[in-house]
């Protein structure tokens, strides 16, 4: 049989790449650029005080402003960032959750400003925050006010701007953070059932535009270099997705009930060793969520090639978009019907990711739902268990990874030698500067966040008043404080109690020495705290250091996420420990581990070891060592017993000087 070619080639998706830095300003310049080389959809990165409701001159904001996104304060800012691009033709993500509902009242009132038409406004929230509480760790609320702030949002935008993706379920960070294919898909459904659940409950909106919530409910998903089990993940959701929300809804519109996702590929899959492997990791990734038509991504965007060495140039990214435009323009991939219908095969691996993604959440749904299932640990905890697991394969060499655990000789890379770009230590203090004089020149805004404090506390949709307090000139920190003293702010649990072990590498060995080191030293057990400084939300690594470390006989303090270096210092005097361990993957090490150096010599505790852990390029190494710090490990150090059995030198080192 020939196959026929499809009667004209399928249109390309959406090609973005996620962008934003230091300024609004200089985002700006970056968008404009990226558009004129041909991308069509704008991916915004925010930074991280913007993600967590911060102003760029709090406390914990410091070292962090504009370092792995941009800062968006105010309406000014956001006027600046999309200054010259019209919001009314533009398709526009912006990668934002627990002030999803900030941002998008920031972005609706520059089109308004603009004259767009708001039912011409297309783009995504992202707005998932159950995945933050469970991997990317940029929430601030507990669960049920979160969640009321995402159904507010979605009903206000299917009354208001219908083309517009108000929640992006993301599963992304979910297999970031361990989930295997089954996880990944489980946990992404339960949290789309909760989302419909809420705005159905809520009551805002009709049974006759319930469809409606449906068809604007987005995902987005990443994609591993197993680009043939991710081929069969992407179809197994569009099979779950469709029943769901047919059978569970009742939605009879088969529109309605695609399965539409946008994709980001593997960023914590790539590597620092022999980092120009990572261009053909990105490509494979690209196929799994390409290649079959029936399941084929609505938008991508790819990371650069160097992103486990720092951040990106506006070079490395544009390779990125030129692998996309290659695949679509070049290649005959969209001439063609689905590539997979009727492979036994494929049949086979979609069949099993469905079975076992139909049990797993039905688990979650016995438990009380996704919100349960977070509150109760059990989700964070399986997650944690599937990383340790995962990173074990690697360790003992089951899963190869090239330049890392085989092929690990290798000529000098002439592609390292430009470097990687890097934020320059004025734009905080610039975006510091002008935080306060928009304070200074607005009028009195007390009125707005008083209407926002009232609609919160009488369970009114808060998006009017949102609106309201965009155009009075309320910062970003100012509107989530006023909600942070309304809700609260929310914990979420660490997963490290539930979650096993493996014993990888000669963890016997390395235990038998914690025992001995302690026995010499008189301390009992040895005491490791794992802080996590600043406003980075990236656990994963923490924790597998800590889950290795218990292991060996460690006694792990770990408190989680977001602490001030004051925190810190406190914890290392009150919990007497022996060795402190540093966790930053946000660019912010310099600034973060210095604090904590400074306040521990002023606690009188000069001698304590630090190590400190992250992607930190050999130069901010250097410095590091030369202000005090012990070891610097880095993405290249996956032996994780190797390296706790270097935390056990390094406190027999220091103990005996």
């Amino acid at each position: 049989m020939v196959t026929e070619r499809l009667p004209e080639r399928d249109r390309p998706w959406v090609m973005r790449t996620y962008a934003g830095h230091s300024s609004a300003a200089a985002s700006n310049a970056l968008f404009r650029r990226n558009l004129a080389k041909g991308q069509t959809g704008l991916s915004v990165a925010f930074d991280l005080p913007t993600q967590t409701g911060y102003d760029p001159d709090a406390e914990l904001a410091r070292g962090e402003v504009g370092r792995v996104g941009v800062p968006v304060a105010h309406l000014g800012d956001m006027r600046t960032l999309f200054g010259g691009l019209d919001l009314g033709r533009a398709n526009t993500s912006m990668t934002i959750n627990a002030t999803a509902m900030w941002l998008l009242a920031l972005y609706v009132t520059c089109a308004r400003e603009q004259g767009a038409d708001l039912a011409s406004l297309a783009g995504t929230t992202q707005n998932d925050i159950v995945k933050e509480y469970l991997s990317r760790g940029t929430h601030i609320f507990p669960p049920g006010p979160s969640l009321r702030l995402t159904t507010d949002t979605i009903a206000w935008t299917v009354a208001n701007c219908p083309r517009w993706n108000p929640v992006n379920i993301c599963s992304y960070h979910l297999q970031e953070a361990g989930a295997t294919p089954v996880q990944e898909v489980a946990f992404a459904l339960a949290t789309a059932i909760a989302v419909l659940d809420a705005v159905r409950a809520s009551g805002q909106v009709g049974g006759d535009r319930f469809a409606d919530v449906v068809g604007r409910i987005s995902f987005f998903v990443n994609a591993s270099v197993r680009f043939v089990e991710e081929t069969a993940k992407m179809r197994a959701f569009t099979v779950l997705w469709d029943r769901i929300t047919l059978e569970r809804y009742g939605v009879s519109d088969a529109s309605a009930r695609r399965f539409r996702y946008g994709v980001q590929v593997n960023s914590l899959g790539l590597t620092e060793a022999q980092p120009e492997n990572n261009v053909q990791r990105i490509v494979l990734e690209m196929l799994g969520v390409t290649l079959s038509r029936s399941a084929r991504a609505r938008a991508v965007q790819l990371p650069a090639w160097n992103e486990a060495l720092g951040l990106p140039r506006p070079w490395d990214q544009q390779w990125s978009l030129r692998m996309q435009q290659v695949l679509a323009f070049e290649s005959d991939l969209l001439e063609y019907p689905d590539l997979f219908e009727g492979s036994v095969v494929m049949s086979g691996l979609v069949d099993g990711i469905v079975a076992g993604a139909a049990a797993e959440l039905d688990h979650v749904l016995e438990l009380g739902g996704v919100v349960a299932a977070v509150e109760s640990g059990y989700l964070k905890s399986a997650l944690v268990a599937s990383l340790a697991a995962r990173r074990a394969r690697l360790e003992d060499g089951s899963d190869v990874v090239v330049g890392v655990n085989r092929f690990t000789e290798t000529e000098p890379s002439p592609l390292t030698a430009a470097g990687i770009e890097r934020i320059d230590s004025s734009v905080e203090r610039e975006a510091v500067e002008a935080v306060v004089a928009w304070r200074a020149a607005r009028g009195d805004v007390s009125a707005a966040l008083d209407g926002l404090r009232a609609a919160a506390n009488a369970h009114e949709n808060l998006m009017p008043a949102t609106l309201a307090c965009v155009s009075a000139g309320v910062t970003t920190g100012e509107w989530a404080g006023v909600l942070r003293e309304v809700f609260g702010e929310y914990r979420a649990p660490t997963g490290l109690g539930g979650a096993a072990g493996a014993p990888v590498g000669d963890l016997a060995a390395v235990r038998e020495r914690v025992h001995r080191v302690a026995a010499e030293l008189g301390t009992g057990r040895l005491r490791l705290l794992v802080g996590k400084p600043g406003l980075d939300g990236h656990s994963n690594g923490a924790e597998q250091i800590a889950v290795r470390a218990r292991d060996a006989g460690f006694e792990v303090v770990y408190q989680g996420i977001r602490l001030t270096p004051a925190q810190i210092v406190a914890a290392a005097v009150e919990e007497d420990v022996d060795l402190v361990g540093l966790s930053v993957l946000s660019g912010s090490h310099l600034a973060a581990v210095t604090s904590v150096l400074s306040g521990l010599r002023a606690a009188g505790l000069g001698d304590l070891p630090v190590v400190v852990g992250g992607i930190i390029p050999p130069a901010d190494a250097r410095t590091l060592l030369a202000a005090g710090v012990a070891r610097v490990f880095t993405p290249k150090d996956f032996a994780i017993t190797d390296v706790v059995n270097e935390l056990v030198t390094v406190i027999s080192e220091t103990r005996k000087a």
